[in-house]
């Protein structure tokens, strides 16, 4: 298969799940309404490339490279960042919906969420020491023998984990928050 480099371009409206997308490198590239539903980006390396409004939901993306990759309203419903290559792994999310996705075993320090849905997200074992979760709905996500320290929850909502389990050292949450970390001793606060 041919390694392409390609620099500096912008892809506007394109179906990849119906036009093939060319396998390799992509670098400083913007994609903006873009469709990769169910599309195989297995070993695509893309580095500071942005995108926009794009479906990415139930894409492949085993050994995938994203090196300083920014997503802004995107769907990506069900995906296993977890089988990424964890080199020089650098993510932003903003305004995107990323249901269902995983993120186990990750070390994702200083990530970002900006206003995203991550509802059943599983950051187990993930380090995800001063991450930023502003106005995120964390509904039913994952936080089993995850690094929290210094992460921000004030924003967030919905969230349960247990401090137990996880470590939380300097976290930040709002006084209305901090009830999530109460859900296992299933008390009753009025």
């Amino acid at each position: 298969m041919e390694n392409n480099f390609i620099e500096n371009k912008t892809f506007e409206k394109t179906n990849f799940s119906e036009k093939e997308i060319s396998f390799g490198e992509y670098e400083n590239c913007k994609f903006t309404y873009c469709n990769f539903a169910d599309v195989n980006l297995n070993n695509f390396v893309f580095i500071e490339c942005e995108f926009i409004s794009c479906n990415f939901s139930n894409a492949k993306i085993k050994n995938t490279a994203l090196k300083d990759v920014k997503f802004r309203n995107c769907k990506l419903l069900g995906l296993n960042f977890s089988s990424c290559d964890s080199f020089l792994l650098s993510i932003y999310f903003e305004d995107s919906h990323l249901n269902l996705a995983s993120f186990y075993k990750l070390d994702l320090k200083g990530i970002e969420f900006k206003n995203c849905n991550l509802q059943e997200v599983d950051f187990t074992k993930a380090d995800l020491t001063s991450s930023t979760f502003e106005n995120c709905d964390l509904n039913r996500a994952v936080f089993v023998n995850t690094i929290l320290e210094k992460s921000d929850f004030r924003n967030a909502y919905n969230y349960s984990f247990d401090p137990d389990i996880n470590r939380i050292k300097k976290a930040k949450f709002s006084a209305s928050g901090v009830l999530g970390l109460l859900d296992k001793y299933n008390v009753l606060i009025e």
